[in-house]
């Protein structure tokens, strides 16, 4: 029966998908990556992810991806009318000891110019370039349109902070 079990869950462990590796640059930890997949015809898509700075303050300054024609750090703000609207950020702030999430709503790496539409399951490579911690280059997950999370899990929610 133990045999069964272990097989059973075994199978069922390969079907879920797998939950991204958290990728250290000096003193930054980053979790949780993941992208929508493209709706329709989108010709722009995002990446979200979680920034655990364990040590000084340092600075996100710019994303790319190849993926993408343009790669911006942008954010959500509400107009007077209470309309969302995107715009772009210089950068972001990662304080000493801090997490900032980058989530739908929120701070966020924009895509813009789609080579391709996104696909649920796919990955692309994104590169992050921090002021004092340097570049980094990992693997962004894409999750179902609509997805909260890597792998349609509910994403943490931390502190953001914009400059």
């Amino acid at each position: 029966m133990k045999r069964l079990t272990f097989a059973l869950a075994a199978m069922i462990l390969a079907t879920l998908p797998a939950a991204a590796a958290d990728i250290m640059v000096g003193e930054i930890m980053i979790s949780e990556a993941f992208a929508r997949a493209s709706a329709g015809r989108a010709r722009n898509g995002a990446a979200f992810l979680t920034i655990m700075n364990k040590g000084d303050a340092d600075r996100l300054l710019a994303a790319s991806a190849e993926v993408s024609a343009r790669t911006e750090l942008h954010t959500h703000s509400m107009d007077a009318e209470g309309v969302a609207r995107m715009r772009p950020v210089d950068h972001i702030e990662l304080p000493a000891g801090e997490t900032v999430t980058l989530q739908p709503g929120g701070l966020h790496v924009m895509l813009m110019g789609l080579n391709a539409p996104l696909k649920q399951g796919d990955s692309f490579p994104l590169t992050l370039r921090f002021e004092k911690a340097g570049d980094v280059t990992f693997d962004v997950t894409v999750a179902a349109p609509g997805a909260k999370g890597p792998g349609g899990m509910q994403h943490r929610h931390g502190t953001t902070k914009t400059n």
